[in-house]
């Protein structure tokens, strides 16, 4: 189908989400955020990898507040309810890797749709700011959920409370996200990582990922069994059976598997 909002694109097992608002620095409308739910739910069942990133200088600034002009009273709750969570529970549960890459600031609901990804990796000039506060309202689309457990309660505190700019290396160094970049290579480098997800052994990275979510909400003994289960059936799959004859035959493994 044609998108007005986005731009998808798929090569070799990896599809290129590009947010294609530059005029407002990519932000969130009602629009945007069904093209983005159809495009990661549709690529979730052809792909092998998903990358969001934006056109020109901006990731994505957050919430079109130009949606909401003449409402004297904007529903928030309804939009998040409706609109924001099943978008970021289909990024959240997608069975393939999903990677943001940053190319400039992400604020508000837009540093949190990075941050909901599996993998950020951003340019050095990047920046994520919390921008809530500034406008008289609290993080958003799994802000409050995802900071604290990435950067620690002290510091999604301080960032959210001051909205300050964090810049890309600094969200690096505290654990926000995987990594920065300089600006010269961070094309090759997302397009090399997420050619290396692409290639990958898929059964492993969607059990990977269901580990490591459940994770925060178990106890040592539940996540012990969770590890058993999940590693048996990936004991079971044809990427593990390839990754065993390409170590012993000393060659690099060609996994199919999803």
């Amino acid at each position: 189908m044609g998108y007005r909002t986005i731009r998808i694109e798929e090569q070799d097992g990896v599809a290129l989400v590009t947010l294609c608002r530059p005029e407002v620095m990519n932000a969130l409308s009602s629009l945007m955020r069904a093209e983005l739910l159809q495009a990661v739910t549709q690529a979730a069942q052809a792909a092998r990898v998903i990358v969001l990133t934006g056109e020109g200088r901006g990731f994505c600034s957050g919430q079109d507040l130009g949606d909401a002009q003449g409402l004297e009273t904007p529903d928030f709750g309804r939009i998040l309810r409706e609109e924001y969570e099943p978008l970021l529970r289909a990024i959240a549960t997608c069975p393939i890797p999903t990677l943001a890459a940053v190319n400039g600031p992400a604020a508000g609901a837009g540093a949190n749709l990075a941050l909901a990804c599996d993998v950020v990796i951003a340019a050095q000039s990047a920046s994520f700011i919390q921008a809530f506060t500034r406008i008289g309202l609290i993080p958003d689309a799994g802000g409050t959920w995802t900071l604290p457990r990435q950067i620690g309660l002290a510091r999604a505190m301080g960032a959210t409370l001051f909205a300050d700019r964090i810049g890309a290396q600094h969200a690096a160094d505290w654990g926000m996200i995987y990594e920065a970049v300089p600006d010269e290579a961070f094309p090759a480098r997302w397009r090399d990582r997420a050619a290396q997800l692409a290639t990958g052994p898929t059964t492993a990275y969607r059990a990977l990922k269901q580990a490591l979510r459940a994770s925060s909400g178990n106890d040592f003994n539940q996540q012990l069994a969770l590890e058993a289960d999940l590693q048996a059936s990936c004991g079971t799959s044809a990427d593990f059976r390839e990754g065993v004859a390409a170590f012993l035959e000393k060659r690099p493994p060609r996994f199919t598997g999803r």
